[in-house]
């Protein structure tokens, strides 16, 4: 949505945590606390370097380490000192019985919840988990009660992939149902103007700091949704 630039609007600079091992295996990782890896802790700190001359309001967090030691990679360069403030709300979607496992794990353990996932539907949830109707609720209260209290200021949010998913899709009005679209390094910068009910993308998964570190592992859920289909067109009618 674009929206007349004011001084009630506030700039979010949104960035997604460095790495773990655990995106590195693309494992589903959720709420599970996991630290950095060392590629990680080299992509806070070049996200860090990236942004040190910037000027920021305040710098919130995620109470997950992944988040929060990124986050104090960028509280040790901001001109000004900040320091993290931390949001449990702005966490990554809860997804139960599959956070800590890969999909093969998944496959094999819980058959039929995949094969439910895979669908996209955001009324599903894991056993335990969260449907992503309801993250993108608890997503969305949060981040508009930060531009409240924050109106006409800029704030740095460190926080994870399906977060800013919900930011994107939320911006462009797509619907919270089907596989993600959206672009969302690790370390990656994105830059949002929201007001009330407005969200605005002014940039998004700015890397160019990271231009010259090896690729990152991808969670590509379109390539998930595609294979769903073709094995269920090969399957045939029941």
């Amino acid at each position: 949505m674009r929206a007349p630039h004011n001084c009630h609007m506030t700039e979010l600079i949104l960035i997604r945590h460095g790495e773990t091992d655990w995106n590195r295996e693309l494992r589903f990782q959720g709420q599970l606390d996991v630290p950095l890896n060392a590629a990680g802790l080299e992509q806070a700190r070049r996200v860090a370097e990236r942004l040190a001359q910037e000027s920021m309001h305040h710098l919130v967090s995620s109470d997950l380490q992944r988040a929060l030691q990124t986050a104090q990679a960028v509280a040790g360069k901001t001109p000004a000192p900040l320091e993290p403030v931390l949001e449990a709300a702005l966490r990554e979607q809860h997804f139960g019985v599959a956070e800590g496992l890969c999909v093969p794990d998944i496959q094999q353990r819980y058959p039929q919840a995949w094969e439910q996932w895979v669908r996209f539907d955001a009324h599903y949830a894991f056993e335990g988990g969260e449907c992503t109707r309801d993250f993108h609720a608890r997503v969305l209260a949060a981040l508009r009660a930060l531009a409240q209290r924050h109106a006409g200021q800029t704030v740095a949010v460190v926080t994870h992939g399906g977060v800013l998913d919900m930011v994107y899709r939320s911006a462009l009005g797509l619907s919270l149902s089907g596989p993600r679209v959206s672009e969302i390094p690790n370390a990656g910068i994105n830059r949002v103007r929201l007001s009330g009910e407005v969200i605005e993308i002014v940039d998004w998964a700015d890397t160019r700091h990271l231009a010259d570190l090896p690729p990152q592992p991808v969670y590509d859920q379109q390539r998930l949704a595609r294979e769903r289909a073709a094995a269920n067109a090969q399957a045939g009618p029941a």
